[in-house]
């Protein structure tokens, strides 16, 4: 590689493109382009993904100067911790900037036979969900692959010895498809034999139903689809969800059901959130069946987590009860969902940067790193 300009080395790393924003087609071919043999950059995304270092220092097996060259040329990290907290039922919650400064939160859920962690695309959202404390920031940009990339690589770092990350859930803060192209890549680097090396199916994709970007995202990888129904009736998903306006149910459902990947073994998972005297009752209950039918489905029912940016409640447990045996009663695979981190204002619709107050005995030290 040719010497660098002082310019160039002078750069800061925000003005110079991040490694991580390449899945390894990309990372090869930049290799090659400088002269570099291709399976340097397979060398290099298991360095970064599978050894989780973050200085060319670390990666002995390169020569000095193309880690001098990758320092002149190229940022490897995006993203640090701003603080953490942690629920009383074991949920973390990470704070994260960015290098220009804007802020994101991920989660990591350990379970008894899994460890999710729920990765935002966005700082803030536009979608404006009138339940959510996310749409209530606004939207300020997309976040780079690198961005996404780097919540797992840092909050891998929290795992026990014995933990392994086992599931990721593009549901935290932000429209993953309204940012298609860094979440595309992302996913392509997860499912990478040699960079995460994830099952597709440990990957899902939650949308709240961007039509025009469901087949491109499914054309990625054999990864599960999530979509935030929420309602039964436009009339109330039009104020829950205002891009039902645009894409009102029956056009959603219509293309759920032309979806030629969605079938038995790659189901669409409906999320729906239960709000007292909004959309709880059994009519309720009783027109989600038909409205699913024809597609392969399970539904996740989500009683509302409180927030001070919402004006809507949870129902009463026997109400919830009452819907989901409903559902059960139509045939339909529920499962209630949990309300885990609820305490850390981490559980579903919750996340808005509200709690950024450090938490000493949660950082991770040089050893935690997985």
């Amino acid at each position: 590689m040719s010497a660098h300009s002082p310019d160039r080395q002078s750069r800061s790393p925000a003005q110079r493109p991040n490694l991580k924003d390449y899945a390894l087609p990309a990372l090869r071919e930049i290799c090659r382009e400088r002269g570099w043999p291709a399976y340097r950059g397979d060398q290099l995304a298991a360095w970064l993904y599978k050894n989780d270092v973050d200085s060319t220092g670390e990666m002995t097996n390169l020569p000095a100067d193309l880690r001098a060259a990758i320092d002149a040329d190229f940022a490897l990290s995006s993203l640090e911790i701003v603080a953490t907290q942690r629920s009383t039922d074991g949920t973390i919650k990470l704070l994260l900037r960015a290098l220009d400064g804007a802020q994101i939160e991920a989660v990591l859920i350990p379970e008894e036979r899994r460890v999710t962690l729920c990765l935002s695309t966005q700082v803030g959202c536009p979608l404006t969900c009138s339940f959510c404390a996310t749409g209530a920031l606004g939207f300020t940009r997309n976040l780079t692959t690198a961005e996404i990339v780097d919540q797992v690589l840092l909050a891998r770092r929290f795992l026990e010895e014995d933990q392994q990350l086992s599931n990721l859930v593009f549901m935290g803060m932000g429209e993953p498809l309204l940012n298609l192209p860094a979440v595309s890549e992302a996913i392509r680097l997860f499912t990478d034999p040699k960079a995460f090396a994830m099952a597709p199916r440990r990957v899902t994709v939650s949308t709240a139903g961007v039509l025009p970007q469901i087949a491109p995202l499914l054309e990625v990888a054999p990864i599960h689809l999530a979509v935030s129904l929420h309602a039964t009736t436009n009339e109330v998903r039009d104020v829950l969800v205002p891009l039902n306006k645009r894409f009102p149910i029956e056009m959603l459902l219509a293309t759920l059901r032309e979806e030629p990947r969605i079938n038995r073994r790659r189901p669409v998972f409906f999320e729906y959130t239960l709000m007292a005297g909004v959309n709880d009752s059994v009519a309720d209950a009783r027109r989600l069946p038909r409205l699913l039918e024809g597609i392969a489905s399970k539904v996740n029912v989500i009683p509302m987590n409180p927030h001070p940016d919402a004006p809507y409640e949870p129902p009463a447990p026997d109400v919830v009860d009452r819907f989901t045996a409903e559902l059960h009663a139509a045939g339909i695979r529920v499962t209630l969902r949990r309300d885990r981190g609820r305490d850390i204002d981490a559980a579903c619709g919750q996340l808005a940067n509200r709690a950024p107050v450090p938490s000493s005995e949660d950082s991770p030290t040089a050893d935690s790193r997985s």
